[in-house]
C-alpha cells in the first residue's frame, strides 16, 4: 500500500502461495515464473536506489520488472476477464512487453482488450472450462498480439 500501488503485492505472504493451486490450468502456465521474476525485482529495485553502477543483466530485470508492474495495474471497478489476463501474462513470459515503453502500456492494453473476446471466444471457453491451451494456440494468440504491439 505504501508503493501507491492497489491492489497491493506481497509475493511471500501465504495466501499467494495456496493460491496458485487453485488457479485454472492455462492460468497457472503463464504466471509460473512470475511470482520469482516480480520478487527479483522488487529486491533489486530497493537495492538500485542506492546509486550503485547496475550491470547491463539487473538494468534487464529492473526494465522488465517495471513492465510487469504496469501489467498487473487495473483501473477500479473495471477488472480483466481470465482470458485478458492469461494474454497480459503471456506477453511477459514471451518478452513481448519488453519492446513496448512503460508509458504505453496501458494503452496497447485497452487495443488488446477491445479485440481480444471477438476474435477467441473458443479459446476464452477452453480456458474457463480448465483445459490447457495448447502450442497451436499461444502461437496464433502471440502473433495477433504482435500486431498491436508493431503497428
Amino acid at each position: 500500500f505504501q508503493g501507491g500501488l492497489l491492489p497491493a503485492v506481497d509475493v511471500g505472504k501465504s495466501v499467494s502461495r495456496v493460491g496458485g493451486k487453485t488457479q485454472l490450468t492455462s492460468y497457472q502456465e503463464v504466471v509460473g515464473s512470475l511470482r520469482l521474476t516480480y520478487s527479483q525485482f522488487q529486491e533489486l529495485e530497493i537495492f538500485s536506489r542506492f546509486g550503485t553502477q547496475l550491470d547491463e543483466n539487473t538494468i534487464k530485470i529492473l526494465e522488465r520488472g517495471k513492465r510487469i508492474r504496469e501489467v498487473l495495474k487495473q483501473n477500479q471497478y473495471t477488472p480483466y476477464s481470465v482470458m485478458e489476463q492469461i494474454v497480459i501474462l503471456l506477453m511477459v513470459n514471451q518478452g513481448l512487453w519488453d519492446q513496448v515503453s512503460v508509458e504505453d502500456i496501458r494503452r496497447k492494453i485497452v487495443e488488446i482488450k477491445k479485440n481480444l473476446k471477438d476474435k477467441f471466444p473458443q479459446l476464452e471457453e477452453k480456458v474457463m472450462s480448465n483445459k490447457k491451451l495448447d502450442s497451436d494456440e499461444v502461437k496464433t494468440i502471440l502473433q495477433f498480439i504482435e500486431q498491436f504491439i508493431f503497428n
